[in-house]
């Protein structure tokens, strides 16, 4: 997987720039990613890059069409050495991994990583960097491709209500 590197306080604006909050399609949205900031990226950017950025990444509005815009344009994962909250939880709404990593600021544009969630941590160039752990349930809702589809996984089972008397 390639790296795209980001520093401090990306935030949802420069992801996806406001303008383009009418658009829900992902793939659409892709197009805009990081326009004005890193215009190459929605042309040169391929299905399974990530994007490795310094604390708070995603700060600013609460909006879903970020992570949405980063899945669109074929990003699986991102690695921060932080989050902001907001952005952490839709990103795994969407299906998209966030991974927090203390040491992602070692971790240079164009570097190849490779990640290991059961053992906790990224190799990058031959070097282990540690991760934070991804709770199985969370881990559970991005693999299903984000909480909506997670959620389609458990339509058909019955729901039994108690009645009290």
């Amino acid at each position: 997987m390639r790296v795209w590197k980001f520093g401090d306080n990306i935030d949802t604006d420069a992801i996806i720039p406001g303008r383009f909050l009418t658009i829900y399609d992902p793939r659409e949205l892709a197009k805009h990613a990081f326009e004005g900031i890193r215009d190459e990226f929605s042309s040169e950017v391929k299905t399974g890059d990530i994007i490795v950025a310094g604390k708070n990444f995603g700060c600013g509005s609460s909006r879903e069409h970020a992570p949405i815009a980063l899945k669109g344009a074929g990003i699986t994962m991102v690695i921060a050495e932080s989050f902001a909250r907001i952005f952490y939880r839709n990103a795994i709404n969407v299906g998209l991994l966030p991974v927090v990593c203390d040491e992602a600021g070692s971790i240079i544009e164009g570097n190849s990583v490779m990640v290991d969630l059961t053992g906790g941590y990224l190799i990058v160039e031959g070097e282990k960097l540690p991760i934070e752990p991804i709770p199985d349930f969370l881990m559970r809702i991005i693999n299903s491709g984000g909480l909506v589809e997670y959620a389609r996984e458990f339509e058909e089972v019955p729901v039994c209500i108690a009645s009290h008397q």
